[in-house]
């Protein structure tokens, strides 16, 4: 049985990964790109499978790829991450 900590924190955890991905998503949405596009955009190489997954918030997005989405959605790290 997971203790009230452990759930309290797998809940931030959720509710955070949701909201980074919505931001990403809105960004991407108010640029008028689509996922192939922002893909495209990304310095490095990112398919259009994680960003769907970053963008419903079901993976633990790493902040070296969050630094590469703000980029290539020419806005900053902090523009995704504040008030979290």
């Amino acid at each position: 049985m997971a203790s009230r900590e452990e759930i309290e924190l797998n809940n931030l955890k959720k509710d955070a990964l949701i909201l980074i991905g919505k931001r990403i998503q809105g960004f991407r949405e108010k640029s008028e790109l689509s996922q192939v596009d922002l893909a495209g955009k990304v310095l490095g190489r990112i398919d259009t499978t994680n960003i769907s997954r970053i963008e419903s918030g079901r993976t633990n997005v790493t902040v070296f790829t969050l630094l590469r989405l703000a980029k290539a959605l020419d806005i900053t790290l902090e523009d995704i991450v504040k008030d979290i």
